[in-house]
């Protein structure tokens, strides 16, 4: 359950991998952490709460095999600060993934990218105009 008055949670689905992606997403952003793991028999994460940007997330292995996995129809955007900021999780996250939109500039936007990490998670990176 999420620890704040955030009624909508985005909840990420993993085989075998939980805890390594939240090791990486709360290395690569600011106000951000791992707040519980609760781990099953063989050492997977059976439920686990992390905050990037501190926006909370939840994220499970998965104990079933299945054959679905992410899909970029859904996506995290992540509003950045700095044009460093935005250059470093572009070259990150797409590292071992997809870039499925290169960095580049958008209406409204100094920066904007869409890249799909190694885990299969989809990210929508932007730097709002400094002018508007």
């Amino acid at each position: 359950m999420a620890t704040s008055d955030q009624k909508v949670t985005t909840f990420l689905l993993f085989q075998g991998q939980a805890e390594e992606a939240m090791n990486v997403y709360t290395s690569l952003f600011a106000d951000s952490e791992i707040k519980n793991i609760l781990y099953q028999e063989d050492g997977t994460v059976l439920h686990a709460t992390f905050s990037i940007k501190g926006q909370n997330l939840m994220c499970i292995d998965s104990g079933i095999k299945h054959e679905f996995t992410f899909t970029p129809a859904i996506s995290l955007f992540v509003e950045c600060d700095t044009l460093d900021e935005i250059h470093h999780l572009f070259e990150s996250l797409s590292n071992g993934g997809a870039v499925l939109m290169p960095l580049g500039e958008l209406p409204g936007m100094e920066k904007f990218a869409w890249v799909q990490d190694s885990f299969g998670v989809s990210w929508q990176l932007s730097l709002p105009s400094r002018d508007n």
